[in-house]
C-alpha cells in the first residue's frame, strides 16, 4: 500500500477562540507556513492523544501530511466522552477543508457535522459512517490477529492464552475474533488443545474493562487471566493495555501482544522485553493519503479497508521474544499470511468490514 495518508489543519485566530470554549485540551498544531489556505483538523477519541494506540497513530498521519504537503494541521483532544460531539462540531466550524475523527464513538457526531458542512471532506477511523462527504478508514484486523493467535498458541508453555477488550464494539471484537480463530487453527494443525480465555466468538461475549483509559482495570483483568494460566495476553483496549503489560511484568514468563501499532516502539521501555508481536494497523499511511486527496481535490467517500494484502494490517517483528519463535513456527505463520493474502484462507468475523 502506498504511504500517503495524513491530515492537515490551520489554526486561525477565530477558530482558536472557538476551540478554547471546548472542554478538551487546547488544540495542538503541526506544520510550517502553509503554502495554501488548506487546513485539516482531527478529533481524538476519549483515550487521549498519547494513547499508544489509534489516536496517536492517526495524529502521526496528520503530522506526516502537514510535513509532506506544507500545510497546517491541528488536533482537538477529547478528555472524556462528553467532549466528543462538541469537539467534532468545533473542528467542523474551523472552516478547514478536512476533518478527521478517530473511533467508533464519534460516528454519530461525524455524520451530523458532515451533513451540516457538505463542502468539507470528513474521514473517520475505525467505523463506517454513511454520507457523501465521509470516507471511512477501516482495517480488517482479524486477518493479522489470526496470525498473532496462531503464534501465541505456538509459543504458549501453559496451553492457555487470553484476550480482553476495552468495550464490546466491532473494532475491538474484530481483533478478538481473529485471535481465537488463529488459536483454533494452531490446534487443528498440531492436534493440541490450547485454550483461548477471555472471548467466545460464538456468543460474541467475553472479558472487558468497560473503558479505554483506566490502566488499573487493565492490570486487574490481566492478572485474573494470568492467574487462570494464560501466558500470552492480547489486550484490545487502547492505553488500558499498558495495565496488562504491568501485570505481565509482575507475573514474569508472560508475553504481551499489542494492537494498532508496534508496542515495542510506543510502550515504555520497561515493557519492551514482554512484546511477542503487535497486530498493527497502518493508520498513519491511510490518514496521510486521505488528507492529500482532500488537498488535491481527488477525495471520494469510497471506504479504505486495510488488509494483509494491501499492507493496511500486519504483525510486528518478534524483537526480544524472537528466541521463543522457532524457525518452523515462523514459517507456518508466514505461510498462513500468504494464504490469507491470496484468498485461499478467509478469516471471518461478524465485524469484518464490508466493501
Amino acid at each position: 500500500m502506498s504511504s500517503k495518508f495524513l491530515s492537515a489543519v490551520v489554526v486561525l485566530a477565530a477558530s482558536s477562540i472557538l476551540l478554547a470554549g471546548c472542554a478538551a485540551a487546547p488544540p495542538k498544531s503541526a506544520g510550517g507556513t502553509a503554502k495554501s489556505g488548506f487546513c485539516g483538523a482531527m478529533v481524538t477519541d476519549s483515550g487521549g492523544l498519547q494513547d499508544r494506540s489509534f489516536n496517536q497513530s492517526s495524529w502521526a498521519g496528520m503530522q506526516k501530511a502537514a510535513k509532506d504537503n506544507n500545510i497546517k494541521v491541528h488536533v482537538l483532544v477529547s478528555g472524556s466522552d462528553a467532549d466528543l460531539a462538541p469537539n467534532v462540531e468545533a473542528a467542523a466550524n474551523t472552516n478547514c477543508g478536512f476533518v478527521l475523527t478517530v473511533g467508533y464513538s464519534l460516528t454519530a457526531a461525524t455524520v451530523k457535522q458532515a451533513k451540516a458542512h457538505p463542502k468539507t471532506d470528513f474521514a473517520i477511523v475505525d467505523d463506517v459512517a454513511s454520507a457523501p462527504n465521509i470516507k471511512p478508514i477501516v482495517f480488517d484486523t482479524a486477518q493479522a490477529a489470526y496470525l498473532a493467535g496462531y503464534l501465541a498458541a505456538g509459543v504458549s508453555k501453559t496451553g492457555k492464552v487470553a484476550t480482553f477488550g476495552g468495550g464490546n464494539q466491532p473494532p475491538v471484537t474484530l481483533f478478538m475474533d481473529g485471535f481465537v480463530d488463529g488459536v483454533a487453527k494452531y490446534n487443528s494443525v498440531h492436534g493440541t488443545k490450547v485454550v483461548a480465555l477471555g472471548w467466545n466468538k460464538a456468543t460474541q461475549d467475553g472479558a472487558f474493562t468497560g473503558d479505554f483509559e483506566d490502566l488499573s482495570k487493565g492490570k486487574a483483568l490481566a492478572a485474573t487471566l494470568i492467574d487462570k494460566g494464560a501466558d500470552v495476553i492480547l489486550p484490545v483496549a487502547g492505553q488500558v493495555g499498558q495495565g496488562a503489560a504491568a501485570a505481565a511484568k509482575d507475573a514474569k514468563n508472560v508475553s504481551l501482544i499489542w494492537v494498532d501499532n508496534d508496542g515495542y516502539n510506543t510502550l515504555p521501555a520497561e515493557f519492551r522485553p514482554l512484546l511477542l508481536t503487535s497486530v498493527q494497523k497502518n493508520t498513519g499511511e491511510a490518514v496521510a493519503e486521505t488528507v492529500k486527496s482532500a488537498l488535491d481535490k481527488t477525495f471520494t467517500n469510497t471506504q479504505f479497508i486495510g488488509t494483509l494484502k494491501n499492507g493496511g494490517v500486519s504483525i510486528a517483528p518478534f524483537h526480544d521474544k524472537a528466541s521463543l519463535v522457532s524457525a518452523k513456527l515462523s514459517a507456518e505463520v508466514d505461510a498462513l499470511r500468504k494464504q490469507i493474502e491470496s484468498g485461499a484462507l478467509v478469516v471471518t468475523s461478524p465485524s469484518t468490514p464490508k466493501s
